[in-house]
């Protein structure tokens, strides 16, 4: 397979994970004319009956879409999106052989570190690009979509600088009512996207089920947050990645823009559905012991939250 290969101008594409940020990004690429291929299971029916459904301040859409229940049944695709979730990732290894063909490229939208790496490992480097999705999103029933602010896809290659294929890709989505910016580093762009997951994705959680706009009223929690903050900034910038302090002051008053948002990591821990504790809390925390920094706050609401993670086991 060539890295360089540029994208075909009618690519096939297919979700892989089709909740709330699989079905809103694959809803708007098929309802402006790509061949977008889902694969579904508990909302194969009423997305096959009914199509995907999408709310949004950009204008709702009613999309016919092709839902699949299985990749055997999707085939070889030029494109595919991962956006399941990083605690699901051993399925990939049965579910992305049926969709590859000799150049076809894997694009994880999932949460964390360590997916790409993953990805790369199992199939091939040259074909993984990995997506950051800054989008308030929630999935209220099947095949519906309330898309709430934002929307942005940083989209970067693995390992490298971006090629060819990295911009056609993300021209595809900008046609396609999807910001999205080419990022130079993806590993940077990576730490950048945690500076905001890790305290409100976490303190949600381990401060007892609140919203952001709960978190940012109360000052003690906010302080919490700026630490946090502070802390992945200080120990990505010793890693190497160009990730600017100025970032806490500007995702604090984005965030404040969202009112009551729920993170999708409190939604996930309350609906009983597995929380990405490693690839957004643990793999940090690993990455920075085995350079030998540590990250003690982080470290800290790592473990709070697998022990909330615990307690919700044995709640009967």
């Amino acid at each position: 397979m060539s890295s360089g290969t540029s994208f075909p101008q009618t690519p096939r594409l297919a979700i892989v994970g089709s909740g709330a940020v699989g079905s809103y990004y694959g809803g708007r690429l098929a309802q402006h004319g790509h061949d977008v291929h889902f694969l579904m299971r508990s909302d194969h029916e009423p997305v096959l009956l009914g199509g995907l459904h999408i709310t949004s301040p950009l204008g709702a859409a009613h999309v016919q879409v092709l839902a699949h229940q299985s990749t055997a049944e999707i085939g070889p695709c030029d494109l595919v999106i991962i956006a399941v979730k990083a605690t699901s990732n051993a399925a990939l290894l049965d579910l992305i052989p049926p969709l590859l063909h000799e150049k076809t490229l894997l694009l994880t939208l999932q949460n964390g570190l360590g997916n790409e790496e993953f990805l790369a490992q199992h199939f091939g480097a040259e074909r993984v690009l990995g997506g950051l999705c800054f989008v308030c999103i929630n999935r209220t029933a099947p095949g519906c979509i309330h898309h709430i602010a934002q929307g942005r896809i940083n989209l970067g290659e693995h390992t490298r600088q971006p090629l060819e294929r990295t911009r056609q890709i993300a021209e595809m989505f900008q046609q396609s009512m999807i910001e999205c910016v080419v990022e130079e580093s993806l590993v940077a762009a990576r730490w950048k996207k945690l500076v905001w997951n890790i305290p409100f994705n976490g303190l949600s959680i381990a401060s007892g089920g609140i919203d952001t706009a709960a978190m940012l009223a109360d000052p003690a929690l906010e302080a919490q947050v700026r630490k946090l903050m502070t802390e992945i900034i200080t120990t990505a910038r010793r890693l190497g990645h160009s990730v600017p302090f100025e970032l806490i002051d500007d995702m604090i008053e984005r965030t404040r823009t969202m009112t009551k948002y729920r993170p999708s990591s409190l939604i996930d821990f309350q609906e009983g559905r597995e929380v990405e504790i490693e690839p957004i809390w643990g793999e940090p925390v690993r990455q920075a012991e085995s350079a030998g920094l540590e990250m003690p706050a982080v470290k800290a609401l790592y473990e709070r939250l697998k022990e909330r993670v615990r307690a919700r086991k044995l709640v009967p």
